[in-house]
């Protein structure tokens, strides 16, 4: 065994099951399962590629446990009855059969259902806000009976866990889902014995423990994960977290898998870009200290380094992977060969896994990832014939085409006149997106060095691509920054570009007017309002932060707190003059907005002159890729690269 992560490769225990290294798959709703919760052929074909990835254990996604309330999410796994045991089995088998142990996680909606359907069911009427506002009614409150036969259903799926062969079941208490639903007193108002202290709040977690353990036997491990707190102002205080753990120690929990948050705090439990890294890690340890079961650690842990640290640190006794397996599911082999710089990173986006998949009732997918959840369908096999093929443009769109091309068997030329990375190097400059974008820019420009695509660090022209012999040519020439001419005063030396200003080519003043409250436009005026600088934004639209994620405004909203930011919605920039600008409504009514330093952030138009002089070479194989179709996002890039490359005949 190699021995650049030994604590992350050394073998572990949880109850009787061995482990043959510290990486756990932590449980991901996928979307994958049969709209009556039973298992698919293609949900056994994405947890077969994660087990031939090197995990020790699969957890499998969350499954409901009966028939009345607890299902969660649209086509969302089952272990409600008998006829979901074949299903599960042959899906534990499976994981099995591909070297890793195979565990799945147990859960109740509570008051986060979002199929919308009734009925609802949680300790007290207290809905989650944004369900409620989308039309979703209140919870119903649970009667006792209710209560009693749903301890009862933990019980009983807990014993489909085990006839349907899994190595280890796990109880979601965590999340903003019916446990954690009765854990904290934000959700629980109950006043019967339920409710109030903490010796009632978690009388239910324990009840459904004892229930769970008096049915499948004290051999069989039992894992519960459960929030170190969730984030909210009068929710679960850590020192009940650990208070809580004890009790389950003591009850014959095997293990304590330790999360944060909940879907109302959704930036604590899928932690985006501008959250730290290893985001809950600190409750792990808090609880690791008080307990002699193994603590697993998890959340927003993306590389091997980072996991080793929290493993020798003493801060878990395993890591639960989420996201960074959906970005690169071979994560611990690459980790376990000693070759890290293979892993494709999890860039913490939350666009394809969430606001694209989950948050759309989709099945999952991946910014960095094409493949994910369509592993037949994206296998990389070498082309029939092998074409000379032309990149042109070294940002994630071009270098992901030049990748795939290469492991096709295609001879690869990537033009590129500066620096790998394309956008991405001024995106990964503010402090808050570099520990989630320099890895993707170091992981892409280090599989063009071992591919041995040539690199041609000249601007591409008609001529080149001419006189080069290609069959093809994929054109990912990306996009330059609006400038509107017709602004008066536009091209004072007081204006500039955001790129000019995340390159550091462009000096700023104390005061900054930045136009436009679009993604460049607030990550830019926040990289400045964070170097003490006075940022007025100015917008046309009504709103401000447009095409941003939801969990990403959040992000941003708690950032701006504090600093010195304005914001003018429904304004258009009219004039530049010396001592600053002029906007104007729609109403015709001016504003004077004093400021030193203009940076333009209004969009940007994809640069078309080549790809329309290629594509009347009528021998040229011509597809283009990213922003110089339209400038989007990280997921379009990388996808239509990927794309590109696999249609080139």
């Amino acid at each position: 065994m190699q021995t650049k992560f030994p604590k992350l490769f050394e073998p572990g225990q949880i109850g009787n099951v061995g482990l043959k290294n510290r990486v756990i798959k932590a449980p991901q709703h996928t979307g994958l399962a049969n709209p009556d919760g039973s298992v698919t052929d293609r949900m056994i074909r994405y947890y077969k590629d994660v087990a031939l990835g090197g995990v020790s254990m699969v957890i499998v996604e969350y499954a409901w446990i009966d028939n009345d309330a607890s299902r969660a999410s649209p086509c969302q796994l089952g272990i409600a009855n008998m006829d979901h045991i074949p299903g599960l089995s042959l899906l534990a088998q499976t994981i099995q059969a591909n070297g890793a142990k195979a565990a799945i996680q147990i859960s109740h909606a509570g008051r986060q259902k979002f199929t919308l359907s009734r009925p609802i069911k949680a300790p007290s009427t207290v809905p989650w806000e944004e369900i409620y506002a989308a039309g979703c009614p209140p919870p119903e409150v649970l009667t006792f009976e209710e209560i009693q036969q749903i301890v009862k259903s933990f019980g009983e799926a807990a014993k489909r866990a085990k006839t349907a062969d899994f190595d280890m079941v796990e109880i979601h208490a965590c999340h903003g889902y019916l446990i954690s639903n009765f854990l904290s007193p934000r959700t629980n108002k109950r006043t019967d014995w339920y409710g109030g202290s903490l010796e009632n709040r978690m009388r239910f977690l324990l009840e459904a423990i004892a229930e769970i353990l008096r049915q499948v036997g004290p051999d069989y491990p039992v894992c519960v994960r459960v929030s170190g707190i969730d984030y909210e102002p009068d929710g679960t205080k850590i020192e009940e977290t650990i208070e809580l753990c004890k009790r389950l120690e003591a009850m014959g929990v095997a293990a304590i898998h330790m999360s944060g948050g909940n879907h109302h705090q959704t930036i604590h439990e899928v932690s985006p870009m501008g959250m730290s890294l290893a985001h809950n890690v600190w409750a792990a340890e808090a609880v690791k200290k008080e307990i002699k079961i193994p603590v697993i650690a998890s959340g927003s842990i993306t590389n091997p380094e980072l996991a080793e640290k929290i493993l020798t640190e003493g801060k878990g006794d395993f890591i639960g992977l989420g996201r960074p397996l959906w970005a690169d599911p071979q994560w611990p082999l690459k980790a376990m060969e000693g070759r890290p710089e293979d892993i494709c990173p999890c860039i913490r986006c939350n666009d394809g896994c969430l606001a694209r998949g989950d948050h759309q009732a989709k099945t999952i997918s991946c910014s960095v990832n094409v493949a994910v959840c369509r592993e037949d369908e994206f296998q990389i096999t070498k082309a029939e014939h092998s074409r000379n093929v032309a990149v042109i443009g070294g940002g994630p769109a071009g270098m992901e085409a030049a990748r795939v091309c290469a492991l096709r068997g295609h001879k690869v030329t990537l033009y590129e006149k500066r620096d790998l990375g394309g956008a991405l190097i001024e995106a990964s400059v503010p402090e808050f997106k570099a520990p989630d974008l320099k890895p993707l820019i170091s992981y892409l420009s280090t599989q063009i060095k071992k591919l041995k695509v040539k690199v041609v660090n000249k601007e591409a022209t008609l001529q080149a691509i001419k006189n080069g012999g290609f069959d093809a040519v994929i054109v990912a020439t990306g996009a330059t920054p609006m400038i509107p001419e017709d602004v008066p005063g536009i091209t004072s030396s007081k204006v500039t570009s955001a790129l000019q200003v995340l390159s550091g080519k462009a000096k700023v003043g104390q005061k900054i007017a930045v136009i436009g409250g679009g993604v460049v436009g607030t990550e830019v005026g926040l990289f400045l309002a964070e170097q003490g600088k006075e940022v007025v934004f100015v917008e046309m639209l009504d709103t401000f932060m447009n095409d941003i994620t939801f969990d990403e405004k959040l992000v941003y909203e708690e950032r701006f707190k504090n600093l010195n930011v304005s914001i003018h919605t429904g304004k258009r920039l009219e004039s530049v003059a010396d001592k600053g600008i002029t906007v104007v409504d729609r109403y015709g009514i001016r504003t004077t907005i004093t400021a030193d330093t203009v940076v333009l952030a209004a969009g940007f138009k994809p640069n078309r002159d080549l790809i329309d002089s290629l594509k009347k070479e009528s021998k040229l194989q011509v597809f283009e890729v990213g922003d110089c179709v339209r400038p989007r996002k990280i997921f379009d890039a990388i996808h239509e690269g990927h794309l590109a490359a696999k249609l080139l005949n």
